[in-house]
């Protein structure tokens, strides 16, 4: 009997397999979005949705995103890329071509906290959420059977300062050992190291419980009340070197006042982070976002 994640990852499969999507970032000139409709129109595509922007349209950088379906596009894939090539080359392209059910294999990352995971999970469950979720790996044992209870290994490794980099060197075993293209900080409270940060860049997302940059690093929601600010908000961002100074996918906010105590301003920033984290994990699935210098395009 196939488990729910088996027949999940089988429905994505079946329900996408004419469609993909073309991203592409270059100098800024005439003629880029008529080149590439014209070549898609002649591979026989449909353009189902279609975004761009420019930095400035004089020596700027254009992004563009462009979905489409086309028959057979699996099989055709590796031709249609061969005949882009020259114009990706007379346009000076970086370019992608990517199939809609070419799911990227994820690796969610808790502690404590289970609300970002259970969004996850039920996004995923209930099809909104086009990935393969790979394993759960977490420093403690709580949500263990709400995962493996719909077919997700899920990996308890301990963290500690003295044994950090024995703790990543388990964890990226098992990234490895399960092929992950993106891993997801589901209030992962640990930050990690420049060396586990270098293997997955711009591949890593975190949700920072705080409207940054205000109230970087921990306990955002006590400092916040001691600050007496008027919104609270979570934040969803790309983890570099610098702690929660990746670039930004999404943001959102919610009003609060004097009458809010740290314990309301958490219940409150919870619906808040759970959201976020979905949206911008959802966009970067998607192939939504473009990072541009320590910003992000996104097209959502």
């Amino acid at each position: 009997m196939h488990t729910f994640r088996e027949r999940r990852l089988q429905n994505f499969l079946q329900n996408y397999q004419h469609r993909a999507r073309l991203v592409i970032s270059c100098p800024d000139r005439p003629g880029i979005v008529a080149a590439v409709t014209s070549f898609l129109y002649e591979q026989g595509a449909n353009i189902v949705e279609s975004s761009q922007y420019s930095t400035d349209p004089e020596g700027g950088t254009f992004f563009l995103r462009i979905e489409f379906d086309t028959p057979m596009m699996a099989t055709r894939k590796a031709n249609i890329e061969k005949a882009f090539a020259p114009i990706a080359q007379t346009f000076q392209m970086n370019w992608r071509f990517r199939l809609h059910n070419d799911l990227q294999k994820l690796a969610i990352f808790v502690s404590k906290e289970e609300h970002c995971l259970l969004e996850l999970l039920w996004e995923w469950q209930a099809g909104e959420l086009l990935a393969d979720i790979a394993v759960v790996i977490s420093n403690h044992e709580y949500m263990r059977e709400s995962v493996e209870s719909i077919g997700i290994p899920y990996y308890f490794i301990p963290v500690t300062k003295e044994k950090k980099a024995e703790a990543e060197g388990k964890q990226l075993a098992l990234l490895n050992e399960y092929k992950v293209d993106t891993i997801v900080l589901a209030r992962y409270m640990q930050i990690l190291s420049p060396e586990f940060v270098a293997q997955f860049p711009a591949k890593i997302i975190n949700i920072h419980h705080s409207f940054l940059p205000a109230f970087v690093g921990a306990r955002p929601y006590e400092r916040a009340y001691e600050r007496g600010v008027k919104l609270i908000g979570a934040t969803s961002h790309y983890v570099t070197d610098d702690l929660d100074e990746g670039p930004i996918i999404e943001q959102d906010v919610a009003r609060v006042d004097h009458r809010y105590h740290p314990e309301d301003l958490k219940r409150i920033g919870r619906i808040i982070e759970k959201t976020v984290l979905a949206r911008a994990l959802k966009w970067h699935l998607e192939d939504r976002v473009i990072i541009y210098q320590n910003k992000t395009i996104v097209f959502n």
